[in-house]
């Protein structure tokens, strides 16, 4: 089988993170880190070289196949910040009913700026994002 590409690096997340060019975007993960590192409990780490995740566990695919994996995650993109949240979280449709102008796509929750966003709201789709990862590799 081929190593998968996105792994854990030992790459600076704050210099990445101070690379990103749009002042508003570079912003908005600085706080994103700080949601999610206080959900996760685990420090900011690079996951190839564009995606910052927090604590790992064993990712299982349906074929029986399993990669590390970071229990949350984020990228900032060209034109969305993408955080990687666990689809089964509690509660998760009516979260994003209150949560502001995005988008998402199975484990995608894609939003422009935090300014769109209540940032109250996204807060507890992190921290249940958090739970429901934990509880299913309990």
């Amino acid at each position: 089988m081929a190593e998968p590409k996105t792994q854990k690096t030992n790459a600076s997340v704050e210099a990445f993170l101070e690379s990103i060019p749009n002042e508003q975007t570079r912003a908005d993960c600085f706080e994103i880190v700080k949601m999610m590192k206080q959900a996760a409990k685990a420090e900011p780490a690079m996951w190839g070289s564009s995606i910052v995740g927090f604590g790992e566990y064993m990712l299982t695919y349906a074929n029986g196949s399993q990669l590390p994996w970071p229990v949350i995650a984020f990228s900032p993109r060209k034109q969305y910040i993408t955080l990687y949240i666990d689809p089964n979280l509690e509660n998760y449709e009516n979260l994003l009913k209150n949560l502001g102008k995005h988008s998402t796509a199975k484990v995608c929750l894609y939003i422009k700026k935090l300014a769109d966003v209540d940032k109250k709201v996204l807060k507890e789709i992190i921290v249940n994002s958090v739970k429901a990862t934990n509880k299913m590799n309990a």
